[in-house]
């Protein structure tokens, strides 16, 4: 496949033999390959149709993390975004982490149009509100970030600063928020001469104040609006006893579910949003800035009453839909992902269906399409959303497994679709609980959802290619000095990736890769459907045995 004068060229595989039957793609959400001990949801999982595959021949292991990904180094973990932009890119491009990272340290974010608005608001009086999750995870923010932009409202000397810091317990230790918020407020406390005036003004649980996705439930952002920008909210001292006074009052509570709060001195909020102000998000991922970003830029929001809304100046860290264009001003430029996967098989007329529930269906388009919003090609593609259950996880871990596969199996059967792909997310979602009973679940759940699919696509002929985006439930949990601790974050454990012939016309082989990772697999699939792959994509892991 090749690009000329400007339309994408696609060229077949001559020695390809067609087949009726369809290519089916399986993302199993957060399955990673750990450690053969109780630890690991996968291993301890009841999983006899991922047992007999991981024995078959077209069988390896895939990275799904750092730089494999596009993330700054290998100590960084994958997520479903950068794996699924990988996936349907065929090639590693620069990620959010990486491409903030380097913005803010060359100061090239400082020279955008957004941050000149901010410098000219705050210079006028206004207050700027730093926004975000306040954690070194480096999946949705890095703290470093926080600072860096801190130590450059001191160098532009803003007067006054407030941060609204929503806490992580996800992609970090799931009660660690004080390790991050307490040095954070020293920090604001040093900043904080010279008539400078920098404090926490708010904060809560990332998946219950301001961190929605996927329009799930609004009233996680609806809550992070009545915090951050109205004050409104259960009143603290500060963060920290906040966070603390949580613990105490309930030992169960977790970092990523805690209620939302508002710091106040005297009984008033120290820091309502006015007009006149500037708020900066500075989450990189976009995935769960969309919702709050939209609260802050739509003149008319019908998704929940906000109430006061101010005249300020709102921006992002980076623009977190570039077909929505959300928001309307950002720092950093997203990373430009062009001629993806789908790109080039609406230009060879193959025909596909996508599919997930709510949660991860952004994932099997948005992401998986270069970060593009809606169709490349409508006449070609169909997408079916399933809505996600509003319920913690760890108590449905079955999620929408059996409405997708019901799904996929009629897609398959229907014979209208050439190349079909799916997100069974609840080894990812369910992972995130730190449940080892429901993680389990999960995992049996996404065994048996492939064996209902393998069925339709033995009797149909087609092929499955089974992989996933980063782990997560094969790693349950942590034990230091006998004291086990829930393990709610992804891992850095490599992925399956598992083909299934049931048409065997094609004499397909293993490519010995050097380290393999997500990336491959656009190219692979290319080869399933009998094309070659673009020049510039990542290897296919496959060859056709002359």
């Amino acid at each position: 496949m090749s690009q000329k004068n400007g339309k994408l060229k696609v060229q077949r595989l001559a020695d390809y033999i067609p087949f009726s039957g369809p290519v089916v793609t399986v993302i199993m959400d957060g399955v990673g390959l750990g450690p053969d001990n109780e630890s690991n949801g996968v291993y301890m999982a009841y999983t006899p149709i991922l047992d007999s595959l991981m024995g078959e021949k077209l069988v390896t292991r895939l990275q799904a993390h750092g730089k494999a990904v596009g993330l700054p180094s290998d100590d960084d973990m994958g997520n479903s975004e950068v794996g699924h932009n990988a996936l349907g890119a065929g090639r590693i491009f620069a990620q959010g982490a990486k491409l903030v990272g380097e913005a803010l340290e060359s100061g090239t974010a400082f020279t955008s149009k957004a941050w000149q608005e901010v410098c000219r608001r705050t210079a006028d009086g206004g207050t700027l509100h730093l926004m975000g999750m306040i954690s070194d995870g480096n999946v949705h923010s890095h703290v470093d970030h926080l600072y860096c932009l801190l130590d450059r409202c001191v160098r532009e000397n803003m007067q006054r600063v407030r941060v609204h810091g929503l806490l992580d317990g996800r992609d970090v230790g799931p009660k660690s928020a004080l390790d991050y918020f307490v040095p954070l407020e020293q920090k604001l406390r040093d900043v904080s001469v010279d008539g400078r005036d920098y404090r926490i003004a708010s904060g809560g649980g990332r998946m219950v104040t301001t961190m929605d996705r996927y329009n799930a439930d609004w009233s996680v952002v609806e809550r992070g609006w009545k915090a951050h920008v109205l004050g409104e909210g259960r009143f603290f001292p500060s963060a920290s006893e906040a966070i603390q006074t949580c613990y105490d009052e309930d030992s169960t509570m977790t970092d990523q579910y805690m209620e939302s709060f508002v710091v106040a001195c005297d009984g008033q909020p120290v820091g309502i949003m006015k007009d006149g102000d500037a708020v900066l998000l500075f989450n990189f991922r976009g995935d769960r800035a969309i919702e709050i970003s939209r609260a802050f830029d739509e003149p008319q929001l019908a998704e929940f009453d906000r109430g006061r809304v101010p005249d300020l100046f709102y921006a992002g860290i980076m623009q977190y839909d570039g077909d929505a264009l959300i928001p309307a001003h950002y720092l950093v430029e997203p990373p430009a992902i062009d001629r993806p996967l789908g790109a080039y098989l609406c230009a060879a007329g193959v025909t596909s269906y996508a599919i997930s529930e709510t949660q991860k269906f952004g994932h099997v388009t948005y992401f998986w399409n270069g970060n593009r919003s809606g169709y490349i090609d409508p006449t070609l593609e169909t997408y079916v959303e399933i809505p996600s259950d509003k319920v913690t996880f760890d108590l449905r871990p079955w999620m929408k497994a059996a409405d997708i596969t019901d799904s996929v199996i009629a897609a398959i059967h229907s014979g209208r679709y050439k190349f079909i792909r799916l997100n069974l997310a609840n080894g990812d979602m369910v992972g995130h609980t730190g449940v080892p009973i429901s993680v389990r679940i999960a995992v049996e759940t996404v065994d048996l959802s492939l064996k209902r699919i393998l069925a339709a696509l033995e009797k149909e002929g087609g092929i499955a290619l089974i992989t996933a985006d980063h782990g997560n439930a094969d790693c349950m949990w942590t034990e230091k000095k006998g004291v086990r601790t829930a393990m709610v974050a992804h891992t850095r454990n490599p992925v399956p990736l598992i083909i299934k012939d049931y048409n065997r016309k094609n004499d397909f082989q293993l490519t010995p890769l050097e380290q393999p990772g997500l990336a491959n697999v656009a190219a692979t699939i290319c080869n399933l459907l009998g094309f070659a792959a673009p020049g510039d994509y990542d290897g296919s892991l496959l060859a056709i045995k002359h």
